[in-house]
């Protein structure tokens, strides 16, 4: 339980190191990884079967060679499609703000700096770290949540194109 309670105090001891953009970037990074999950999760539990029940409806189908039949093929190949990529420019657009969040921080750092020297000159070097501080660990968060972000992005988006693709292959218009 110690254990825990002192993880906890670090973790809020950090925050308040990098100032109220860091609390943004984390409430931000914690939404995007809460949707990952869910992709990942929904790529190993619902999308197999939105393909297996796809699959069945087109092996049902008796006649598979008409117009009509490759604009239902095309229908159904597109629901999976969308049902696969859902989320996912909701995660790019987290990927995308969690380095301008952190440039925020940058900025807003630098301020407090400028506000020491400005009060104090160049004299007061605690204040001045506090400030770099500010500045430069929401940086980091930022770059940190948007390197993970990027690569499980690209993950999901070629595991959900893999998907589509044995869809297609599937429901051949031959078999």
């Amino acid at each position: 339980m110690q254990s825990l309670i002192n993880a906890f105090e670090a973790i809020r001891g950090f925050l308040e190191l990098g100032g109220p953009v860091l609390r943004l970037i984390a409430w931000v990074i914690l939404f995007m990884w809460i949707l990952i999950l869910e992709r990942l999760i929904y790529f190993r539990t619902g999308l197999k079967d939105l393909i297996k029940e796809s699959c069945k409806e087109w092996e049902a189908r008796g006649e598979r060679r008409s117009w009509n039949a490759h604009q239902i093929r095309d229908a159904v190949i597109s629901r999976a499609n969308m049902a696969a990529n859902q989320g996912v420019p909701m995660i790019q657009t987290f990927v995308a703000l969690c380095p301008l969040l952190g440039l925020l921080g940058t900025v807003t750092g630098m301020i407090t700096v400028f506000e020491v020297m400005a009060v104090s000159g160049t004299g007061n070097a605690r204040s001045m770290a506090a400030g770099v501080s500010r500045a430069t660990i929401p940086t980091m968060a930022g770059m940190v949540g948007a390197l993970s972000g990027v690569f499980l992005v690209t993950v999901l988006t070629r595991t959900a194109k893999r998907n589509i693709q044995s869809l297609e292959e599937e429901m051949s218009m031959d078999h």
